[in-house]
């Protein structure tokens, strides 16, 4: 099959998280199994791009405000996929993918209804059209609702299915009703069965509605996400589309997370050999600072985006009962100002127990897998995350809040078998017990070299994900070709009362 993705963010061009991890996975373990891929992102001014077009190709995009002229770089070939660079200085050429300094840029309707109409007209240029487009978050999400409006009555589409899949249902991209016009869609649209959602226009919505198939990233997130509790106001509209939604549950691309290769780290290891961890630990806390370290005391890692949403209130409110109790704890990331400054104020109090970098930085991140004890992801929703299953690679036992995919794939430990520990109610109380319980099992070397050793030895890659995906790609295609073919038979027979419903 000839499948494209459309997403906002993919490795190596451009990540500001998970989604960009999955874009640069995904695609590559589908070509393995013999699909051809191509992937359209965005060039931002942090893009490295391969091999450019001497000229590039140029396409026109006509949106409301003017036609803009945009160039499609080549982003070279990597493991049989294809990579297409959108490239509009206007949009794009800007310090950040979304947003600066906590606000998002004004424009970024706009820009990613650009982004998304230079995509399909690109598309066109080929010699035929993809099978399968499959989309990604709200920022792609103009992608179906272009093809299902503006391109309905385009026969080089007319065969194409298209799969979206929500990476995290917070981010919607929800504008004000003005906003229709100057995307170049019709105001009728402003309705509850297409893009209306408490009198905004909500951009996720219109995705869910106008695409063949939504996946999410894991199982459980896929039934939380019907929830009053976790679906943001679109429980309803994913209920009605419930025999069309599925999770699942995101892969690895071990290649650059194995700590028996990974050039990033002090000494590399292995679950036969792990003499190199304790190694990556010493060098750890000596480049965080931590004053003559002490090696059998238990590093906690933390890699994360600082927010609410992955926990950060329950960890400050239980910031001094843990730095009573004999621990490192090791955090890297940005995000919530309020919280970027507690934890600044929390490591200054401190320094030589709370070690904090408040910065995006992939080596120190892969450092912090290796050099940890254990790995805490105490997560209000997370709709699969990608940090616990680095961290059981790394031996960094996870502990983790039992939602979404933290829950699929962290099986708690009973002392044989079992891959960390989960907590189910959200409160500070549990997140604690669940960090005590770790600890006193890290303080039995027995237990703790058996729950490793568990960690170490589980295959989250991406090759049966990979198969699942391919699974709908083709059942979507089947039924579209039904579905045109039973548009053709005389009225009145059933196949064709069938397509019309």
């Amino acid at each position: 099959m000839k499948i494209a993705f459309v997403a906002s963010e993919g490795v190596p061009f451009s990540k500001t998280g998970g989604l960009a991890d999955v874009v640069g996975a995904l695609p590559k373990a589908l070509a393995a199994i013999g699909h051809e891929v191509e992937v359209f992102l965005p060039r931002y001014r942090m893009t490295k791009p391969g091999p450019v077009l001497p000229h590039g190709h140029s396409v026109t995009v006509p949106l409301a405000s003017g036609l803009r002229f945009v160039s499609i770089q080549n982003g070279g070939d990597a493991s049989g996929v294809r990579h297409c660079l959108v490239d509009s200085p206007e949009f794009f050429d800007r310090p950040a993918l979304y947003q600066e300094n906590g606000q998002d840029y004004p424009d970024n309707p706009v820009r990613f209804a650009a982004f998304c109409l230079a995509a399909l007209e690109f598309m066109k240029r080929s010699a035929s059209p993809p099978d399968v487009i499959h989309c990604h978050d709200w920022q792609s999400a103009l992608a179906p609702i272009y093809l299902r409006t503006l391109y309905q009555r385009d026969p080089f589409f007319g065969n194409s299915s298209v799969v979206f899949t929500i990476h995290n249902i917070g981010y919607q991209g929800l504008f004000g009703p003005e906003v229709l016009p100057r995307l170049s869609l019709d105001p009728s649209l402003l309705t509850v069965d297409a893009l209306e959602f408490f009198g905004k226009v909500n951009l996720l919505k219109g995705a869910i509605v106008f695409s063949d198939f939504i996946t999410t990233v894991s199982r459980k997130y896929a039934e939380e996400i019907q929830t009053p509790e976790y679906g943001f106001g679109l429980e309803g509209v994913l209920r009605n589309r419930a025999d069309r939604l599925q999770g699942i549950l995101n892969g690895v691309d071990y290649e650059p997370w194995d700590p028996s290769t990974d050039k990033l780290i002090a000494a590399n290891y292995s679950p036969d050999n792990l003499k190199g961890k304790m190694l990556c630990k010493k060098a750890l806390l000596e480049r965080m600072g931590a004053r003559q370290p002490v090696l059998n005391r238990p590093v906690i890692g933390v890699v994360s985006r600082f927010d609410r949403q992955k926990g950060f209130d329950l960890i400050a409110d239980i910031a001094e009962q843990l730095m009573s109790m004999s621990l490192y704890i090791v955090a890297l990331g940005t995000g919530d100002p309020t919280y970027e400054e507690f934890f600044r104020a929390l490591a200054a109090k401190y320094p030589d127990k709370f070690l904090v970098k408040v910065a995006y930085d992939n080596t120190l991140a892969h450092q912090i897998e290796a050099g940890s004890d254990m790995f805490l992801m105490p997560s209000r929703y997370e709709p699969c995350g990608l940090n616990q299953i680095y961290s059981m690679k790394y031996g960094a036992v996870p502990i983790v809040r039992a939602t979404g995919g933290l829950d699929d794939t962290v099986e708690p430990f009973d002392g044989r078998n079992g891959t960390g520990f989960k907590f189910s109610r959200y409160s500070p109380d549990a997140l604690l017990s669940a960090i005590r319980e770790a600890v006193e099992t890290y303080h039995r070397p027995a237990l703790w070299g058996q729950l490793m050793h568990n960690c170490m030895q589980k295959d989250f890659s991406w090759a049966v994900s990979a198969a699942e995906y391919a699974k709908i790609y083709e059942r979507q295609r089947k039924l579209r070709l039904d579905a045109k073919a039973a548009s053709h038979l005389p009225a009145g027979t059933s196949e064709a009362r069938l397509a019309a419903v």
